[in-house]
């Protein structure tokens, strides 16, 4: 159906996060790179969205930085931001 969006809020995971009024879902291959990559899930990545500073790259994506070093990107899609994946920073 050409002009209308869908948004898949069932297949995410949801955290109590807001940035510019837009909720934040997090897609299981991004659970599943945290994993992966020894990232205490729910505790680091919270922290990084909550606090860290928040970077807009390219057209709609976004990167949160947390000071612990944990990095999430994200694709802002209009009514909420979808994180891609979670990685360490430098």
């Amino acid at each position: 159906m050409p002009g209308k969006k869908r948004l898949y809020t069932s297949r995410y995971s949801y955290l109590q996060v807001c940035f510019n009024g837009k909720a934040i879902l997090i897609t299981a291959h991004a659970i599943k790179r945290a994993r992966e990559r020894n990232i205490a899930f729910p505790d680091q990545v919270y922290a990084a969205l909550c606090t860290g500073k928040a970077h807009r790259f390219g057209k709609n994506f976004v990167k949160f930085i947390g000071k612990s070093g944990v990095v999430c990107v994200g694709e802002d899609v209009g009514e909420c931001i979808i994180i891609k994946t979670i990685e360490r920073g430098n």
